[in-house]
């Protein structure tokens, strides 16, 4: 059968693909169609699975809140360079990822990728992402996935690069909320609450205090490691963080502020190009 101009330029609209990709897949489709984008799919797979062990250092983040299910999510999609990220696909797939996300009581990559495309029940969230990669050529992956419910705060970054959600434990003013999310992006906290600090982390820093204060008066050396103690909580965990706009009070302090019941249930920061 002869593969006319038309024939090629109707299947490079439907599949984004090159125009001499597109004329190889209808000749050997023999001028099928749907045949011949059967196959630029099967050709995608394979080059998705050869793809997949490259570095994805460069990506980007969505956020996405459900006020009426009173939810939102964090979403990290990666690639390998910096221009893909600004690309249609790419930003499509990102969109479609933290709509999704959102709506799933417990949000995980694999979850995402099996949910139906919103506003287009035919397709799934994964042929998103195999379209993206077969267009664009690049190793693309949705990576870490957060979210929260209830009273909450979030921040993402103009640069779509970092993405924050707080969860509070009771009604948070707004103000307060950003105060809070800003405290995370800018102070990198690895815990919301003491009780998370794994005991075997607590017991490795007291013995590294106490070794510090050695020769000391013995009814001294307790008090001085609890000081220390206290002082690498006050780094670590950020309710005991002074607050990075007073650094009079700590971050739990401003939220008592507010509210005697108001604190910090957990919270999620994500940063592209950070584990």
């Amino acid at each position: 059968m002869e593969i006319t101009a038309a024939m090629v330029k109707a299947l490079r609209e439907k599949t984004g693909l090159s125009m001499m990709e597109c004329k190889s897949a209808l000749v050997e489709a023999n001028g099928d169609m749907e045949k011949a984008q059967e196959l630029l799919r099967k050709k995608g797979h394979s080059q998705m699975e050869k793809r997949a062990g490259r570095e994805t250092a460069h990506g980007r983040i969505v956020c996405q809140i459900d006020s009426a299910a009173g939810r939102a999510a964090l979403v990290e999609v990666l690639c390998e360079t910096e221009p893909v990220t600004g690309t249609e696909d790419f930003i499509k797939l990102a969109e479609a990822a933290g709509q999704v996300a959102v709506k799933l009581a417990a949000p995980t990559p694999e979850a995402i990728l099996a949910q139906p495309v919103p506003g287009d029940t035919s397709r799934k969230v994964s042929d998103l992402l195999h379209d993206a990669v077969n267009r664009i050529r690049e190793n693309i992956k949705i990576g870490r996935v957060a979210a929260v419910s209830g009273h909450f705060g979030h921040y993402l970054h103009h640069d779509r690069r970092k993405g924050v959600l707080v969860e509070f434990t009771a009604p948070c003013p707004a103000e307060v909320a950003a105060d809070v999310c800003m405290h995370v992006v800018s102070m990198r906290p690895p815990f919301a609450r003491r009780e998370e600090v794994d005991a075997a982390l607590i017991e490795k820093e007291r013995q590294f205090a106490t070794e510090q204060v050695q020769g000391k008066p013995a009814n001294m050396i307790e008090k001085i490691v609890t000081g220390k103690l206290n002082r690498w909580f006050g780094e670590m965990v950020l309710l005991e963080q002074p607050f990075v706009k007073d650094d009079k009070q700590s971050v739990g302090d401003y939220l008592r502020r507010h509210s005697p019941d108001l604190s910090v249930k957990r919270f999620f920061r994500l940063e592209i190009g950070e584990a």
